[in-house]
């Protein structure tokens, strides 16, 4: 697939993008939020389609306010959403003109949902993504593998099913979405399973991205919004990679090359709605993790999953309302900011903006900060929640001070004196203006 330099252009423009967002809200939404045990629900209880159907015609979510949502991640300091058009269950969030009755127009609600939710977050000037799963457990020509909830149902197995014709619907879904809801900025394909192993058990029946025809999808969505992010998971190269419910230790590489690269966690460790679900990451750890993706140059793509009837749970919404308490004092530590290539003390984070290095202090030390390599280079530091000034003082190890017995401090170490106090905020930052000439 070749493409222009417009194009190339257009993606460069795309990448700068993302890296400027770096906090995006995720949301997966379907009919599993009915059942209230998690999107793998139907996988993990083998439920038949039939049984499956009480959700299609009981799906009405009356209480949807995709205004309130935006608002809610606008005041998160959130720039952007990924929001699941299909999921594996294979319901389709809008009225889909291709043939199959799984969709939204099919349910008690009738209506599109997924133009509304574009429109009230570009209303609010954040981006619009979408995740489209590749898997789809209704559609009648997907072949039975081993994630699909018929699997040990011998009659369903021995269908003779034509994924020629399913991957013909899938493209076609695809362009749909691409050319009926504006600008889309990011698409997140989910995904490809080929020699996969799932909590432990191989997969037979896998699939990649011959049977999804890969390469001629990719050349469909770059044919139609040639300046979109496409991810990693059609089995073949992508524009970004996407680790899952897990921090990488060091920047995600390509053959030893950084990469693009966001993190997709959730909540609670459900994707879905999950009613009895009572594992909700703090609001502290959440924030932690944001900093520490962007400290590697990354992004952090946080989930949330509406009930059936279209609001956000509590918690999430809480959680939303206390990191955005956050962001509101210290976006700017974490919007267009990257890494820097100073080495940070323990138990703390760079990211840096220009000549503004801000330090993340996950631990609140007793007094006073050293930090390597940064005597004669900066020339202010204060706190960044209230603009506070913190002293600054260049020591080395022969200085009369009671703060250099400390072991390593050098000639290069510049040493800010904190006060006792920690301040009251979920983690204490100091931007420090470097010098431009340091």
């Amino acid at each position: 697939m070749t493409t222009s330099n417009h194009d190339d252009a257009l993606r460069a423009e795309a990448v700068d993008r993302m890296r400027e967002r770096r906090f995006g809200m995720f949301i997966h939404w379907g009919l599993y939020t009915a059942a209230a045990r998690n999107e793998w629900m139907r996988h993990r209880e083998r439920t038949p389609d039939a049984e499956y159907q009480q959700y299609l015609e009981h799906f009405e979510p009356d209480l949807f306010d995709p205004a309130e949502w935006a608002g809610l991640a606008a005041d998160a300091g959130m720039k952007y959403v990924v929001v699941t058009t299909k999921h594996h269950e294979g319901f389709c969030l809008w009225e889909t003109e291709q043939d199959t009755d799984f969709s939204v127009a099919s349910t008690p609600w009738k209506h599109d949902l997924i133009g509304p939710i574009t429109d009230a977050f570009r209303a609010r000037g954040l981006g619009v993504g979408m995740y489209h799963s590749l898997i789809d457990w209704h559609h009648p020509q997907f072949p039975i593998d081993g994630l699909h909830p018929l699997r040990d149902d011998e009659a369903a197995r021995a269908e003779v099913r034509d994924m020629a014709e399913y991957r013909r619907y899938l493209h076609a879904q695809v362009a749909e979405l691409l050319t009926r809801y504006g600008p889309v900025e990011q698409l997140f394909f989910d995904f490809s399973y080929a020699g996969h192993v799932h909590e432990g058990t191989p997969v037979w029946g896998g699939k990649g991205p011959q049977d999804w025809g890969s390469e001629e999808l990719l050349a469909t969505v770059r044919s139609l919004q040639p300046g979109i992010l496409v991810n990693d998971r059609l089995g073949i190269p992508g524009d970004y990679v996407t680790p899952e419910q897990y921090q990488p230790a060091e920047p995600p590489t390509r053959d030893g090359v950084p990469v693009l690269w966001e993190a997709c966690q959730t909540i609670n460790g459900s994707w879905g709605y999950d009613r009895d679900n009572t594992t909700a990451k703090s609001p502290d750890l959440l924030l932690r993790m944001l900093v520490d993706t962007v400290a590697k140059d990354g992004n952090l793509l946080l989930n949330v999953g509406p009930t059936a009837r279209g609001e956000l749970d509590p918690v999430a919404a809480d959680t939303l309302r206390t990191i955005g308490q956050w962001m509101a004092r210290h976006g700017r530590a974490i919007h267009g900011a990257g890494p820097s290539a100073y080495t940070p003390p323990p138990d703390c984070r760079y990211t840096q903006r220009g000549n503004r290095l801000y330090l993340h202090l996950f631990a609140w030390p007793f007094e006073a900060v050293h930090l390597p390599g940064l005597a004669g280079r900066v020339e202010y530091a204060q706190l960044l929640h209230d603009a506070s000034e913190i002293p600054m003082e260049v020591l080395s190890t022969d200085a009369e001070s009671h703060m250099t017995s400390a072991a390593g401090i050098g000639h290069d170490t510049l040493t800010l004196e904190l006060p006792v106090r920690r301040p009251d905020v979920a983690i204490p930052v100091i931007e420090l203006f470097l010098r431009e000439d340091g």
